[in-house]
């Protein structure tokens, strides 16, 4: 039972889940043998107090879909190539998400693990300016070293703007003033950082989840949602103020009538695959082989015209949702749609 697992503190193990998390967005190497020493010890302490965390739950059930779903589709692949080379990934995400719900960990314990984020956030942050204002490596965009580009960086920046501002809302009524001012003068960093990418899609969402986060306080404290909307309101109006580089990235789209950055047309390249390979896609990592040549043969055996100009070759879809109907299928996308839901399922049942 989990109120048994409790009674056992595993320090060491705790320690690693910890310094996973500061090498995170940091750096490749620790952060790999820092996961890698997280397993053995998680294994190794549930089998010496013989308990892995109770009763078979939802969540087990949607681990197995997770791993069960990415090894499918790489078996049935529609292209030869690199099906089975990203696979582990998957599965390596959705057991340390598996361990961390079975372990039983205190809440003390898990917000040790929210701050190391925190604090390997902030630090990948000066190290991301130091490189952007001319360090070592000059990078010319705002990247978390373990990131990655820009874009990726952006994605990583929004989710934890989600964290940051959560244990704001959470904890600021319990938190003494030099706390409530730390933990603000943090967000504020983390939002604004966000907005240094230009990555107009994350720095939308971000903006956004300011205001949706807040609102899911109403019910116990309407504060954060005016505060939100206030913040939404003085962040865009100091965007249009000081011409931010999203805002001017955005103008020179719809200048150029290419408001998606063509990524309609890579869309379009992703879809076409996923029509002639539905239920498993192209194969994990073989996004790549879905070439001109290919999406013309394809469309031709179909009995569809096809027109070059309306199709963009890229390493990616840009798109998490077209990425996984195109490389895994509807099996795949399927896999993804439950471990959304489960999330949003397990937000809405402990709403404030």
């Amino acid at each position: 039972m989990l109120a048994e697992l409790k009674k056992v503190r595993f320090p060491v193990e705790t320690g690693l889940l910890v310094a996973f998390c500061l090498f995170l967005p940091l750096v490749e190497f620790w952060k790999n043998l820092a996961l890698l020493a997280y397993f053995i010890a998680w294994t190794a302490n549930r089998l010496r107090a013989r308990e892995f965390g109770g009763n078979w739950r939802s969540a087990d059930t949607l681990v197995v879909l997770w791993i069960g779903g990415a090894y499918l589709a790489a078996a049935f692949a529609g292209l030869p190539g690199n099906a089975w080379a990203k696979t582990g990934d998957v599965a390596v995400s959705a057991l340390l998400f598996w361990m961390v719900t079975r372990a039983g960990y205190a809440r003390r314990e898990l917000r040790w693990v929210l701050g190391a984020l925190v604090a390997s956030t902030l630090a990948g942050l000066a190290f991301g300016y130091w490189r952007l204002w001319g360090g070592a490596g000059k990078s010319g965009t705002l990247q978390l070293y373990s990131v990655g580009h820009v874009n990726h960086t952006a994605i990583y920046l929004a989710l934890m703007l989600g964290v940051c501002a959560s244990w704001l809302f959470a904890r600021w009524q319990a938190w003494p003033v030099n706390r409530r001012v730390v933990a603000f003068a943090v967000t504020a960093l983390v939002l604004a950082s966000l907005v240094v990418t230009a990555s107009r899609g994350a720095v939308g969402v971000g903006l956004l989840l300011l205001p949706i986060l807040a609102a899911a306080w109403w019910r116990r404290w309407r504060a954060p949602l005016i505060a939100s909307l206030a913040a939404l309101a003085l962040v865009v109006a100091a965007l249009v103020v000081v011409d931010a580089e999203v805002l001017r990235k955005q103008e020179d789209n719809v200048a150029a009538q290419n408001v998606l950055s063509h990524r309609d047309g890579i869309w379009r390249m992703g879809l076409a695959a996923w029509q002639k390979y539905p239920w498993f896609g192209v194969g994990k990592d073989n996004y790549t082989q879905i070439t001109h040549d290919r999406v013309r043969a394809w469309r031709s055996a179909a009995g569809q015209d096809y027109d070059a100009a309306r199709y963009v070759q890229f390493p990616h879809a840009h798109s998490l949702y077209v990425n996984k109907l195109a490389e895994r299928g509807a099996v795949g996308f399927a896999t993804l749609a439950a471990v959304l839901i489960a999330a949003l399922a397990a937000l809405l049942r402990y709403l404030p």
